[in-house]
């Protein structure tokens, strides 16, 4: 242990005391609410639905907090209890190349610390949601998709990983630079192709099928100058009750996405509404800003990871006994989230100031009263809570609670 342990045992307990603190006042807040619906909505949503949302949002909390713990163990296991070194003495019995082995110790990691998590996993599926209604993912299904997940993570990760620690052992000094090109290539890709090749893995697409509907959207993307490779509906149904719509895609791969639960859930108008709203972010190019922000944050992380792989102190402080290219990775992907924990009420600002002027947005080019109901039957169908603390919302919400969302859209109504 050195002075380096420390400060990551301090920014350990201080994320973990910040984040169970809040927790903590969010529980609170939520109970001390749940036998009164908010004034806003008293006319909208009935206590029984609001009471229901309450009772969604603590069974979510207990999730969390468990999950929570068992990462914090699970992290402290790997690093200081030395599980990284076991694991990278099992794979030195075999005679492969440094860089096999070196991709064979991180996905063990990722492999075992999954394996670990997947009662959590199985819990919130098969008990909380199914006991709130939500749930519609057969044993076998949840199997199925857990089976493809790892093959497409051994697949897409496997010589991603192997083609990073190539260029660590290759490129020189300014390896960091070339591996960050590389990811961020990787992304914009994995983005354009996802749409076409890696969702209909998953989940069924079919093209919008109601001629009225199609025609709305259609002169809503005319209204907006917004190109797209087609609208389709996706039987989100087959796995659980929750409503969304989003886009996916880059360039002239773009795809607009609803839940067939979404589709039965809302209005044509209301629809069109929430589609103005997700077009919003596209025209005021909240997509590329958040790129943007990616690619320099990455780079930063990628830089300060070219600099930690010389520092012996790096590995030391993390229970390494053996540096190496892929324990410095793997120690920089495990660590990092924690010392990275304090930017997230940053981040979450600026996605909620996006979604201010996604709703800004929608509000000129549609009836913003159709976006309100909308959201209100988000809000109710979905049961997310509308008393949320506020401290808690400010550090994790990336979307603003439903009062000061709906407040926001009545001026918003005003000023069109």
């Amino acid at each position: 242990m050195n002075i380096f342990t420390f400060f990551f045992l301090l920014a350990l307990a201080a994320s973990f005391g910040i984040e169970f603190w809040l927790a903590r006042r969010h529980r609170d807040h939520v109970l001390a609410h749940r036998n009164q619906v908010p004034e806003p909505f008293q006319d909208t949503i009935s206590l029984e639905a609001h009471q229901k949302a309450a009772d969604y949002t603590l069974a979510k909390l207990k999730i969390i907090d468990f999950n929570r713990i068992l990462g914090t163990i699970l992290l402290l296991f790997f690093t200081l209890g030395g599980g990284i070194d076991a694991v990278d003495r099992f794979w030195s019995r075999f005679d492969l190349g440094p860089i096999t082995h070196g991709v064979a110790l991180i996905l063990s990691v990722f492999f075992l610390m999954a394996l670990f998590e997947l009662p959590l996993q199985i819990y919130q599926t098969f008990v909380v949601e199914e006991r709130f209604g939500f749930n519609r993912t057969t044993p076998l299904q949840f199997i199925k998709d857990l089976a493809l997940q790892t093959v497409l993570s051994l697949a897409i990760g496997a010589p991603l990983l192997a083609l990073v620690l190539w260029v660590m052992d290759s490129a020189g000094d300014l390896w960091w630079l070339l591996a960050w090109a590389i990811l961020m290539a990787f992304s914009l890709l994995m983005s354009w192709a996802y749409p076409t090749l890696i969702a209909p893995l998953f989940n069924k697409f079919d093209p919008l099928d109601d001629q009225t509907l199609k025609e709305r959207i259609q002169r809503l993307l005319q209204r907006c100058g917004f190109h797209s490779k087609g609208i389709f509906v996706m039987d989100g149904s087959r796995r659980s009750g929750h409503g969304n719509a989003y886009f996916t895609g880059l360039g002239n791969n773009k795809r607009i996405v609803f839940f067939d639960t979404l589709v039965e859930a809302l209005e044509p108008e209301e629809l069109e509404a929430v589609l103005a709203h997700e077009l919003g972010h596209y025209k005021r190019k909240h997509v590329i800003k958040m790129l943007i922000t990616s690619a320099v944050l990455s780079l930063i992380g990628f830089a300060l990871l070219g600099w930690l792989t010389q520092q012996p102190w790096f590995y030391e402080g993390l229970g390494v006994s053996r540096p190496s290219n892929a324990t410095a990775l793997l120690l920089f992907m495990l660590a990092m989230p924690v010392f990275s924990t304090f930017l997230q009420p940053i981040m979450a600002a600026i996605q909620r100031k996006y979604e201010f002027e996604a709703d800004e947005f929608a509000a000129s080019m549609c009836d913003a009263n159709a976006l309100t109901r909308a959201l209100v039957k988000l809000y109710r169908d979905n049961a997310a809570t509308l008393t949320p603390d506020p401290l808690y919302s400010a550090f994790h919400y990336s979307h603003p609670p439903a009062a000061i969302r709906i407040e926001h859209l009545k001026q918003a109504r005003q000023t069109a």
